[in-house]
């Protein structure tokens, strides 16, 4: 199995480098990558194609529309031709899957479970409050 070594990890690690490796860079087509002039309109214009998504994912941010994943999917489109946008989803990538990890621990859920337990208990308290004292009254038409 393992020709050059007793470590049986290090095959593992070997074929993990190779395969970051080989995900990183263009993802042109040949033709394109064999002219450099042809290449390097091909990566403007995938750059003014993501620009664009990513506009318009900021954009929809504080508007209605989902923002944050059509400024991935912008980031998506950089990474078909750019090492640092690769990178970059990569670490998001990371940081999601460690996020879930952290949100389907057992003991995390029973905390935020709890925490919004007592936020909606407040809240409600508040309300019965302001109804009690106020009645079904909206705030702007209340009279002091």
């Amino acid at each position: 199995m393992n020709t050059g070594s007793d470590e049986p990890g290090e095959v593992a690690v070997a074929a993990d480098e190779t395969n970051a490796e080989r995900g990183l860079g263009s993802r042109a087509p040949k033709f394109i990558k064999a002219r450099r002039a042809l290449h390097l309109s091909w990566q403007v214009g995938v750059f003014i194609v993501g620009l664009a998504v990513v506009v318009a994912g900021v954009i929809m941010l504080p508007l209605p529309g989902p923002g944050w994943l059509v400024i991935f999917g912008g980031m998506a489109i950089w990474a078909t031709e750019f090492v640092w946008a690769q990178l970059v989803l990569r670490w998001t990538k990371r940081k999601v899957t460690e996020a879930t990890q952290r949100a389907l621990d057992p003991r995390v859920r029973r905390r935020n479970i709890i925490l919004t337990t007592v936020g909606l208990v407040i809240i409600a308290a508040l309300m019965a409050v302001y109804v009690w004292k106020f009645g079904f009254a909206m705030p702007w038409n209340i009279k002091e």
